[in-house]
């Protein structure tokens, strides 16, 4: 292996971790708020655990808000929550 690793923090719990292991939130250019599965989509990022605690975390704390500097909806954490469990495989 050549190069840097790129590291990235969890705005949940803070820990930085390679860039793969954690899931990306983005905001879209249209507006809008995604998981990024890939890493590479267009839009201002901002990076998970992919564990749902970070994600409680990072709500209570208002992260994304701060991350995009503007008000993400509640609906948004929701989308994002069932998201992550079922990527994990979690059920409800």
């Amino acid at each position: 292996m050549h190069g840097r690793i790129p590291m990235r923090t969890c705005i949940g719990c803070g820990q930085t971790k390679d860039k793969r292991e954690l899931i990306r939130v983005i905001r879209t250019p249209e507006g809008g708020f995604a998981l990024d599965i890939t890493g590479k989509a267009n839009g201002r990022g901002a990076y998970l655990c992919p564990q749902t605690e970070c994600l409680m975390k990072a709500r209570r704390k208002k992260a994304l808000n701060r991350s995009f500097g503007q008000e993400v909806p509640a609906e948004i954490y929701d989308a994002l929550e069932l998201q992550l469990q079922t990527a994990a495989g979690q059920p409800d």
